[in-house]
């Protein structure tokens, strides 16, 4: 795949704010951006496998599937592709397929049956990098068109995000860009009329080399947050739209997992979490992991040694996040690049 390392440039937007629109013509920084286009190779190569992961995984994407074969065969479907090799290259992160009133941070574990239905509004958000350049890009599913309304308002206000978003732009200000499309719209379901709702506290997030999030938050409602969005920087614009109460708690069975980043040497004392973080270490590093990627290594019995992890702190885990019982979640994410010249929306594809 591209033998040239000429992977596609993502779509180019220009800035969309007054004091920013002298970036667009810039000679002296279009030829800034000539001298460390080849900085951007790997996350574009990176972008490209998500792309046509996710054009293939479409089709798969059916009532009748069972949710846990579905991300075994888009994560190895993913590894192929990017040509995985150790830390230089592979899955970012496990693939979430959380289900309807389930915002986000579920995968299946061993032994879950969960099957794929009619009435369901899956997100799929998945994560590839290159280099530790992650691209982390999600989009719903869903096969009931009274749910459209719904996945509109959600791409539409990622789209806001995107187009709000800019070098010196406040983040604040792009919650509330977000916060306006989104509650803007409606959805009937089951004859009940609900107002779209931004999930008050999910956010977007600046990436960094191998860190999923690098310590910015970009917020989906408004609030003033007077952070400044950097030149270089890049960031995971998505944003949840709700029919329940737009706020989210954890529950249910954890399968994420993720080293913290800034944790030094612990001394463990416990075999078991002493190998377990051996392995962590050497597949995953700091990025994120689920129960499946043990099992995929052969990792038996080591649920000891994980928890154990975690109460040492150093590894996190992380729960499903959800929403009230019965109601429904959309999700739209795009990972952009603040150019000098331009915002480069890294993850467009055809699809979203």
């Amino acid at each position: 795949m591209w033998p040239n390392k000429k992977y596609p440039v993502g779509e180019e937007l220009p800035y969309a704010q007054d004091f920013n629109v002298w970036r667009t013509t810039s000679e002296e920084l279009r030829e800034a951006e000539r001298l460390i286009k080849d900085n951007w190779t790997d996350v574009r190569r990176a972008a490209e496998v998500h792309r046509q992961v996710r054009q293939h995984m479409r089709k798969k994407m059916v009532p009748g599937v069972k949710l846990f074969d579905m991300c075994e065969e888009l994560e190895d479907f993913s590894r192929k592709l990017i040509n995985e090799n150790g830390l230089d290259a592979g899955i970012a992160f496990p693939t979430g397929c959380s289900l309807n009133h389930v915002a986000a941070h579920y995968t299946p574990n061993k032994g879950d049956d969960t099957v794929l239905q009619y009435d369901d509004v899956m997100k799929i958000d998945f994560g590839t990098h290159v280099s530790g350049r992650i691209i982390d890009s999600a989009f719903t599913v869903s096969f009931n068109p009274q749910y459209d309304p719904l996945l509109e308002a959600s791409r539409e206000a990622t789209n806001a995000g995107i187009k709000e978003a800019g070098i010196d732009v406040r983040i604040g200000d792009v919650g509330a860009a977000i916060q306006e499309v989104m509650e803007s719209y409606e959805v009937e379901i089951n004859g009940k009329t609900h107002q779209v709702k931004s999930i008050r506290n999910l956010t977007g997030h600046s990436i960094g080399p191998y860190q999923i999030h690098a310590g910015k938050s970009v917020p989906i409602v408004k609030g003033g947050d007077m952070t400044k969005m950097e030149e270089g920087e890049f960031f995971a614009i998505e944003t949840f739209g709700s029919t329940g109460k737009g706020y989210i708690r954890e529950d249910m069975e954890c399968s994420h997992y993720m080293k913290d980043f800034h944790v030094g040497h612990v001394p463990l004392r416990l075999p078991r979490a002493k190998h377990l973080l051996g392995v962590i270490d050497k597949h995953f590093g700091t990025l994120a992991f689920c129960r499946r990627f043990l099992d995929r290594l052969g990792e038996t019995k080591y649920l000891m040694g994980l928890k154990n992890l975690c109460d040492q702190g150093v590894i996190i885990p992380y729960p499903p996040l959800v929403d009230a019982k019965g109601s429904y979640v959309a999700q739209f994410e795009h990972t952009i690049l603040l150019r000098p010249t331009c915002t480069e929306v890294l993850s467009r594809g055809d699809d979203y």
